[in-house]
């Protein structure tokens, strides 16, 4: 069974990060959402092969959760940290079900 949540997950996760580098220059936003990202993927591969096989893409979900979470909280602005809160949330909650 293929995560494709995961990898639709993943892609958003580094796209957001190349907008934030063409819109602002910011290069830390590409370098973040390019490891992230990665391990977001990678993740959804383990996740691919064994449904129970969870904890990479729970433990980068979880993180961008928090971090973003606690960005969100500061500025207020929806995008681009309470999108990625709020997908974050949902990753969590299904990897998280995955593992019972």
């Amino acid at each position: 069974m293929t995560d494709y949540l995961g990898y639709i997950y993943s892609l958003l996760v580094f796209t957001g990060g190349v907008i934030g580098y063409v819109k602002a220059g910011s290069t830390i936003s590409l370098a973040a959402s390019s490891v992230f990202g990665f391990g977001a993927a990678y993740g959804a591969t383990l996740v691919s092969r064994n449904p129970k096989n969870v904890g990479l893409s729970l433990v980068v979900s979880l993180v961008l959760l928090l971090v973003m979470g606690l960005r969100f909280n500061k500025s207020g602005k929806f995008m681009p940290a309470g999108l990625v809160s709020l997908l974050s949330f949902v990753m969590v909650a299904r990897y998280g079900y995955q593992l019972l």
